[in-house]
């Protein structure tokens, strides 16, 4: 029975909301599990807006679909045709989206239920979460040389084995054997989020294709990913309903294994200036020069200390959301699948938009060199925004009165992770150097633990609306870090001198 609650208004999402799938939501909800109205009103339209999206995209043509001049010049030296060309891109992007696809999906899968396993077992979950945090910044500072030197291809597969081992050891309740899981997790989150990237942006350049075209990839990595977080919460589901806590996690086995398979295809590449390098530079040489260039360019470091603000605050709203809308009591409680399904779908619309928006940028706001640049100010200034509503409400204002408006402001949020991230894909791609690329990547997840430690702390000991500040304040600070990008010269990448 819905509680007095359901018939207040102030509980009832905007009008917009029950008006666009009013009709849809009565079919529905015979078949559908029995959701509150206000979270089947947020599924639902996010699902229009969503299919709304993907049609006004279809009729946008990306620029890597235009003759530019620079694809002129490649053309004409290659004695390629544009049709061939593109044809190669395709193919290219095609061999690194299955990966990446298979290997989010394997990812989303064991952190939607990674928390509920452990406490299966009984053991200490914040020591095991902090335990791979830690791994990842002992690890981070000299891994991603270790990722240029050896090769990036070598280094996937090896993130491959590591992610097998770490689900084989989640079968075990031994707190020993899962720290030693924790331990080799903070390794291969590393290497997730430096080895693949690496060698896509690497293996880009070095088949010749234009480096705009780098932009559409960026952008289908990040609808992917949001495709991939839905799938994964229906998939895992099911897993866990068959084979128990445990299921997510042999089915993550399962994906990890095709990808590994899949990378097999790939060349391989390294970090180098010229063809070759990598034989004859050590790994001292590879990890001192990524530091270097991070102290010698403040355009790099400028990325890392973005990159760290913005995805620590992203983490740190991870950690609060479900709480915080427990907490508010709304009608009919709170459906975290449901709503979890509705916030990947607002990322998904994100990476959707990037292209377009980053086209209209370049021609009606700023030069087409610094569109990224501005896009990225503009986006981290909405996530600002958003995280102050929940600041603002929280402290002063009823559950009652703000809880639609902070169920918009975790969409909103949401949509800015998706718009971003290719975004911060395509800086990274402008401003690191191909030689450097797998260490400097490593080097800015460094400050990126450090605020998520601080983050994940101070939701167990500040109050939520402060928390919520402090994320709106970190984002704010990446916006004004970017402006300085956005006001600055043509980017030019900097090589380290050696010495």
């Amino acid at each position: 029975m819905p509680s007095e609650k359901s018939a207040n208004p102030a509980y009832t999402l905007p009008l917009i909301f029950t008006q666009t799938v009013g009709p849809m939501r009565d079919l529905l909800t015979s078949v559908l599990p029995e959701w509150p109205e206000w979270a089947m009103n947020l599924l639902l339209t996010m699902a229009a807006a969503l299919a709304a999206t993907l049609v006004i995209n279809y009729f946008y043509t990306p620029d890597d679909e235009k003759v530019t001049e620079e694809e002129k010049n490649l053309l004409k030296s290659a004695h390629k045709t544009h049709e061939s060309l593109h044809a190669e891109f395709n193919s290219f992007r095609r061999s690194y989206l299955s990966v990446y696809l298979v290997i989010m999906l394997a990812d989303w899968m064991q952190g939607t239920h990674m928390y509920t396993l452990y406490l299966s077992y009984e053991v200490n979950v914040a020591a095991l979460f902090l335990t791979g945090f830690l791994s990842g910044a002992l690890f981070a500072p000299f891994l991603g040389s270790l990722v240029d030197k050896f090769g990036r291809k070598r280094s996937c597969l090896v993130y491959c084995a590591l992610e097998i081992v770490i689900n084989v050891l989640e079968h075990y309740s031994s707190m020993e054997l899962l720290l030693v899981g924790r331990v080799l997790g903070g390794i291969s989150t590393n290497l997730l989020f430096s080895a693949f990237e690496s060698w896509m942006a690497t293996e880009h350049r070095k088949r010749g294709f234009p480096e705009d075209w780098m932009a559409r990839t960026y952008s289908e990595c990040s609808i992917g990913n949001g495709t991939m977080a839905i799938l994964a919460g229906v998939f895992a589901q099911v897993l866990e309903d068959y084979l128990g806590h445990i299921g997510p996690f042999q089915g993550a086995i399962a994906l990890t294994v095709l990808a590994l398979v899949l990378v097999l295809r790939w060349e391989e590449n390294y970090g180098e200036s010229k063809d070759g390098d990598h034989e004859s530079s050590s790994l001292y040489k590879q990890f001192t020069d990524g530091w270097k260039l991070v102290g010698s360019d403040s355009r790099v470091l400028r990325i890392g200390l973005i990159q760290a603000l913005s995805e620590g605050g992203v983490y740190t709203f991870v950690f609060m959301w479900v709480p915080t809308l427990l907490s508010m009591n709304p009608p009919g409680g709170v459906p975290t699948g449901c709503v979890f399904s509705a916030l990947m779908m607002a990322i998904t619309i994100g990476g959707i938009a990037f292209q377009p928006m980053e086209h209209i940028v370049g021609t009606k706001i700023a030069t087409k060199a610094k569109a990224a640049e501005v896009s990225a100010v503009f986006s981290y200034i909405m996530a600002s925004m958003s995280m102050a509503v929940p600041a603002i409400c929280l402290c002063c204002a009823s559950a009652s009165v703000c809880f639609d408006r902070v169920l918009v402001s975790f969409i909103v949020i949401e949509f800015c992770v998706g718009l971003s991230s290719p975004i911060a894909g395509m800086l990274r791609s402008k401003y690191v150097p191909d030689a450097y690329q797998g260490a400097i990547m490593n080097i800015f997840r460094l400050p990126l633990n450090a605020v998520v430690v601080a983050g994940t702390y101070a939701t167990d000991v500040m109050e939520p609306y402060k928390v919520y500040g402090l994320v709106s304040g970190l984002f704010l600070t990446a916006a004004a870090l970017q402006a300085t990008l956005a006001l600055g010269g043509q980017a030019e990448k900097k090589q380290v001198k050696s010495d």
